[in-house]
């Protein structure tokens, strides 16, 4: 599918921006052919890729400056006729050909790709050239020649000058060539003249025949010039040129600082100008120090920080941790550690999470998120590890909702005896009795809740806790969890209040199989998620043709769920202030009116202590704790919603917590708050190390950062310049990189290529 974009009409120039959002906006429609009469516009064909990793390909005429700039792996540029300057600036895997010539710095600190030019390049083409090991080393290929200054300071890559139709220019590399060039190959035809210091210029091997041979095959029907590959084929007229070594380039008549302070120094001013004031070791040190002597050293400091996953996340899973694991072939591990945090992997997160580990991926700020859904609905099937039961000490928790069961699982795993009372003929709480199948599965959620009976846990359901009971559990046991939950269902005095339908209500009567007769029209006071799952439940009664939901402020609801709920038909209104309900339908503070033969309302829900004396409470009759969900009785605890209400994973999080809290009260330590790691500074991840998008990537290991967590990729080991790193593999499997301070010198190479942010620099005390 082509898409032709003409960027002048009546004589009114589109910029360069306008044409850049157009391009994204064609590419994310499905577009991967450009036709662009393009009128000067930068960086055309730069930083793009397809989302499901097509190929895309430019057809430009009339370009501006940097055309191709950035260019990622997947796309391929055509500019007919010449380009100006920077042509392939910073290539990173894209196809350029340019058909005609080329201004100066073409191919300017190309990292990747292939550059085919079919005529001349200006001054500094091909400068700051490098390799990276992980990808394809650049390519320029030049039919003509370069202007001056071509290479400097080329690190890596290769080049290739063809010199046709040059042979009376003096050079075909201009002035001053080469110069600070200490990596890569040049293949260059015809006359060099003025050529750095810091190369050699060779005759070609065999290997270089052969390269060139396939090379000009490919270049030459690129810029359809295939009729001068007899020409160029003579490689009796070619050279290369390559590098000297650090050691080449030492010039072999400079003395030592030793040499000139012992024989130059004191003997050129007669030994006793100086003799009374300087006393001298004439020993030499080097100018750069190791071991104690550096100004820094490195720290291998892995997993000393969250990444922004694991730091967004309530429950704190390490998805890095799991996705590496993944990537070591551990499968089983992998989907077994997501249970050391949670009982729910695929019901949660696989399903009714807003996943605000994917909304703070890394990866999504340089393609896309990874799917982490994914990875949580794959430890539907894990297994449960057997529990023993390994205290004395008993805890009984009252509801068994998602952060009753998150604290029963982290005890039980424990080694703690768990009774559940549970006032529902099931358990799961709010999971259970009013999500919708539709943001549930049924089937996902009974497999994990057998999961964690399948575990020993002694749960007493349809059993309503009471003054009289909960004193009995007191006494009776260790500990007690409240996690009751919100229960009561807010309803706001409006005038006709007694009308409204509550949301709680009507949810758990329809997973029951009670059928409403709501009328045609339905207004749902509030916009929340609980409110989104109203309106699904509303649409499946039947008979329903409008239904809007109306809020004082912007909806509260994912935006996902906002738009299942718009699918379906719902209008969402806001801000709406209610004066009062009717058999009409509800009158609004503003003097609007919305007809409704039903208003169901949907504005929170609270907690029921009616068995707590009053001490537990407050003045507003909510629960007092401490900073360490304790209350004032120190044996009994409380979490999740019967604190405050949150997400589901606040609650599973609120769960463990407790739990852990538990943990240190039975045993007698001192309770401290939860601390969190600091999450990894944003700048310490190394994108320039990942593939983008469209490289095909058929595995989401693969595309994770792996922020902060050490991914072994030993790059730190390969480019240190001293060899001071090394792997130390130990017994368990486990590994960890470090440094030797006695060939350390405190460069910082380690820490600014790391891809993961593990290396850290500190003050050398």
């Amino acid at each position: 599918m082509k898409k032709i974009i003409n960027t002048l009409e009546n004589e009114e120039r589109m910029s360069t921006q306008s044409l850049m959002q157009e391009i994204w906006q064609a590419i994310d429609s499905g577009y991967t052919d450009f036709e662009i009469n393009a009128c000067g516009q930068h960086n055309i064909g730069g930083s793009a890729w397809s989302k499901n990793g097509e190929d895309l390909n430019f057809y430009i005429t009339n370009p501006g400056q940097r055309v191709g700039s950035m260019g990622a792996k997947g796309t391929n540029i055509y500019v007919e006729g010449s380009a100006p300057a920077d042509t392939g600036w910073l290539n990173s895997g894209a196809k350029i050909v340019v058909n005609g010539d080329s201004g100066d710095t073409t191919g300017h600190c190309a990292a990747s790709g292939k550059i085919y030019i079919a005529g001349k390049v200006g001054t500094r083409s091909g400068a700051l050239m490098k390799k990276d090991p992980k990808f394809e080393a650049p390519e320029l290929w030049i039919l003509k020649s370069t202007g001056s200054f071509s290479f400097e300071f080329m690190g890596g890559g290769i080049a290739v000058i063809c010199g046709l139709d040059c042979e009376n220019m003096p050079s075909v590399l201009g002035d001053r060539a080469c110069v600070g060039m200490v990596g890569g190959i040049i293949y260059v035809r015809g006359n060099i003249k003025n050529l750095s210091d810091d190369v050699y210029l060779l005759d070609l091997d065999e290997n270089d025949r052969e390269f060139l041979r396939l090379g000009l095959t490919t270049y030459l029907s690129e810029i359809k010039k295939g009729e001068y590959f007899e020409k160029l084929s003579d490689f009796s007229k070619w050279h290369k040129i390559v590098a000297k070594t650090y050691e080449e380039r030492q010039k072999h008549n400079d003395i030592s600082l030793k040499t000139f302070r012992t024989n130059k120094w004191f003997e050129e001013i007669g030994g006793s100008i100086f003799s009374d004031l300087i006393s001298d070791d004439f020993k030499s040190y080097d100018l750069v120090q190791t071991g104690i002597s550096r100004l820094r050293k490195p720290n291998w400091k892995n997993y000393a920080y969250s990444a922004p996953c694991e730091y967004n996340c309530p429950i704190k899973i390490p998805t890095q941790k799991r996705f590496s694991l993944l990537r070591a072939g551990k499968i089983k591990e992998a989907l077994e550690l997501v249970l050391e945090y949670s009982p729910f992997p695929a019901s949660v997160c696989g399903q009714v999470c807003p996943n605000l580990c994917l909304s703070h991926c890394s990866r999504g700020t340089f393609d896309e998120p990874l799917d982490v859904k994914m990875l949580g609905s794959l430890s539907k099937d894990i297994k449960a590890k057997p529990v023993k039961i390994t205290h004395k000490e008993k805890i009984a928790i009252i509801g068994s909702g998602v952060s009753g069961i998150s604290a029963a699982w982290q005890l039980l795993r424990h080694g703690y005896e768990v009774e559940i009372y549970e006032a529902d003929n099931k358990i799961g709480g709010k999971l259970s009795q009013v999500i919708p199948e539709e943001r549930l599965h049924k089937e996902i959620l009974e497999t994990e809740l057998d999961r964690f009976k399948s575990i020993g846990v002694k749960i007493h359901t349809s059993t309503k806790v009471t003054t009289e009971l909960f004193n009995k559990l007191e006494q009776n046991f260790d500990a007690v969890i409240l996690a009751i939950g919100g229960h009561n269902p807010v309803v706001i005095p409006f005038e006709g209040y007694e009308r409204l339908i509550k949301g709680l209500n009507f949810l758990k009567d329809c997973k029951n199989g009670k059928k409403y007769n709501l009328g045609k029209k339905v207004v749902v006071i509030g916009a929340g998620n609980a409110a989104m799952d109203v309106i699904t439940e509303v649409y499946k009664q039947g008979g329903v043709e409008e239904v809007t939901a109306i809020d004082i402020q912007e909806p509260s609801a994912f935006e996902k769920e906002i738009k299942a709920a718009e699918k379906l038909g719902a209008k969402i209104m806001y801000p709406c202030f209610t004066q009062k309900i009717t058999e009409k339908g509800v009158y609004l503070k503003d003097g609007r009116f919305l007809e409704a033969d039903s208003v169901i309302i949907s504005v929170g829900d609270r907690p029921i202590f009616d068995f707590l004396n009053k001490n537990y409470l407050d003045e507003k009759s909510r629960i007092q704790i401490n900073e360490f969900m304790q209350t004032q009785n120190p044996k009994v605890f409380v979490a999740g919603d019967a604190i405050k209400p949150g997400l589901f994973t606040n609650a599973i999080a609120d769960g463990k917590h407790c739990a852990e809290n538990i943990i240190k009260f039975l045993n007698n330590e001192t309770l401290k708050p939860v601390k969190e790691k600091d999450v990894i500074p944003e700048h310490r991840i190394k994108s320039e190390y990942y593939e983008c998008y469209n490289s095909n990537c058929d595995n989401e290991q693969n595309r994770c950062m792996s922020c902060g967590y050490c991914r072994d990729c030993g790059l730190c080991k390969q480019s240190c310049p001293q060899n001071a790193i090394s792997r130390i593999e130990k017994e368990d499997g486990k590994f960890e990189y470090v440094s030797d301070s006695d060939k350390c010198i405190g460069c910082g190479i380690c820490a600014g290529l790391c891809p993961c942010g593990i290396w850290e620099m500190e003050e050398n005390r």
